[in-house]
């Protein structure tokens, strides 16, 4: 075990941008994501879980402090403006660190 310090960044977005926001974090250096419907009501109102256009995707990061920046800066730059969508970023220790 080789426990090593990596960020998470998190993506909640709108379910509609799934493969343009995906082309974008392999384009921007992430070794992969995880996606998982998500629900729930904010400043849009309520979206439910559903996979149509109503919904909502979380999208999963784990990857070194500066591709998830980057990650982030590009999400804020390219989709905030227009779209529903929220980052947050976490410190995570990861076992395998040579996948991420």
């Amino acid at each position: 075990m080789n426990p090593t310090n990596r960020k998470l960044l998190t993506i909640i977005t709108e379910s509609a941008l799934e493969r343009l926001v995906c082309n974008d974090i392999k384009t921007l250096g992430a070794h992969g994501f995880t996606i998982t419907d998500a629900r729930g009501e904010g400043h849009r109102g309520p979206r439910s879980a559903a996979w149509d256009e109503s919904s909502n995707i979380r999208i999963e990061v784990v990857c070194d402090e500066a591709t998830a920046q980057r990650i982030a800066e590009h999400m804020q730059a390219r989709y905030y403006e227009h779209y529903g969508m929220i980052l947050f970023l976490s410190d995570v220790t990861v076992l395998r660190p040579a996948k991420f």
